[in-house]
């Protein structure tokens, strides 16, 4: 009986828009972090866009995406970016939206002095409901509760010790951020413009050098192979190196590797092994790496 897999279909369109409330599950961090940031004050940074230009990012939704990568060790500016692309919950946060990381380090620059204070409201929010480790900040989302909101009463003396040690471990968190952006180290993980279209990226994988033949063995199909090689652009590097499995092996096909400085790997034939062939002579072993005489 064949085996019944469940099905990954990533083509079939949806027939309705999905919604991002279905991305994460009810008790996630991210939830946390942006239901309690929009019921913070905010009209001091909104207050000072001029409205002129084009539309900005809401404040709200750049606060919890600065504070959620910092809560969970993503400091660097072009992480976060990149974050709202390939991250469920970076992405949830931002609205399915993408601000660049120059904008998101912008931000947190420009109203630096703000963000203090409104981060260390969110730690005490999030101490008194049970969802924060001091040390390095750390945020456990698991225990969040549908009835968080019954805070734990605190004593005014603890309030104050404990606002004086989150604003400390806020301003450390701060500078890493700077710290980060100031390496400006990219992610390596962008790829060329001109290959971000699905047919473009699946046109440029691998496949270099093809050619059709009538010839029923493979050892007279190495030297076209050199030849289209040799005939190839620059652009995309000289070929230094083949691989080729055993029916490809003769001493001519070596030779001829050799004539367009070409390392073969080609097994002998019956051996079933597999080595690398320097150029020069051939003997009737498996391949060992030989000089050019």
């Amino acid at each position: 009986m064949s085996t019944k897999f469940v099905q990954c279909d990533r083509a079939t369109l949806y027939l309705l828009p999905p919604s991002v409330q279905d991305w994460l599950p009810g008790g996630h961090l991210a939830r946390f972090v942006v239901e309690v940031v929009e019921r913070l004050d905010l009209r001091s940074l909104k207050s000072s866009y001029t409205g002129c230009g084009s539309k900005p990012y809401n404040p709200e939704m750049l606060l919890a995406l600065l504070f959620y990568g910092y809560a969970t060790g993503v400091f660097s500016s072009r992480k976060l970016e990149r974050g709202t692309y390939d991250s469920v919950a970076f992405r949830y946060i931002a609205a399915n939206s993408h601000p660049d990381h120059d904008t998101i380090a912008t931000f947190r620059r420009r109203f630096l002095p703000q963000l203090g204070n409104l981060f260390a409201q969110i730690l005490l929010i999030a101490q008194q409901m049970e969802v924060l480790q001091l040390g390095s900040i750390s945020l456990d989302g698991s225990k969040i509760k549908a009835n968080a909101s019954r805070h734990k009463a605190l004593s005014y003396e603890h309030a104050c010790k404990l606002e004086a040690r989150i604003k400390a471990e806020v301003a450390e968190l701060l500078a890493k951020a700077e710290a980060a952006d100031r390496a400006d180290i990219p992610d390596n993980m962008s790829i060329p413009e001109e290959l971000e279209r699905r047919e473009k990226r699946l046109a440029a994988i691998a496949i270099v050098s093809t050619h059709l033949t009538r010839q029923p063995n493979d050892k007279q199909e190495l030297k076209p192979t050199l030849e289209n090689l040799a005939a190839l652009p620059k652009k995309p590097g000289k070929v230094t190196e083949l691989l080729a499995d055993s029916g490809y092996f003769s001493e001519a096909n070596v030779t001829a590797c050799g004539g367009k400085e070409v390392t073969p790997t080609l097994p002998w034939a019956g051996s079933g092994t597999t080595s690398r062939c320097g150029i020069g002579s051939v003997s009737r072993r498996p391949c060992r790496r030989m000089r050019i005489p």
